[in-house]
């Protein structure tokens, strides 16, 4: 039977390092664990951790191709944040010049959700507690 503990992270490829560095780092918050520079793939990985616990790697390659990353594209749909608040997260948002989509309300939870875009058009989430 197999186990599966826990999702160990996710791994991102990013199109301009630096600024998926800031977005990730300075407007959402998570802490880094290790930036790593591979001379041999002229490529970094940037490690992150929410709360401590380790959950996002950051890739730069050299000219990556492009992957549609609308919601409905096939592939990774999005990357999913839980919040205490949807109010207070679309004002910190807003104070950081980054507009959300309108507040939906899911269906089966009747939590408030909304979403926003990386800098790579990567759909990102807050959902509710």
């Amino acid at each position: 039977m197999l186990v599966i503990n826990k999702v160990h992270h996710i791994a991102i490829i990013a199109s301009n390092y630096e600024a998926s560095k800031e977005f990730y780092t300075s407007i959402l918050g998570l802490e880094i664990i290790r930036e790593i520079y591979r001379a041999e793939r002229d490529s970094y990985k940037l490690d992150l951790a929410l709360n401590g616990h380790y959950i996002i790697e950051i890739f730069s390659f050299v000219n990556p191709p492009q992957r549609p990353s609308a919601p409905e594209a096939r592939g990774l749909r999005h990357l999913a944040f839980e919040v205490n608040s949807i109010e207070e997260t679309i004002e910190y948002l807003n104070s950081r010049g980054i507009i959300s989509e309108a507040v939906r309300i899911d269906q089966f939870t009747n939590k408030k959700f909304t979403f926003i875009a990386d800098p790579d058009l990567l759909p990102i989430e807050f959902y509710e507690k």
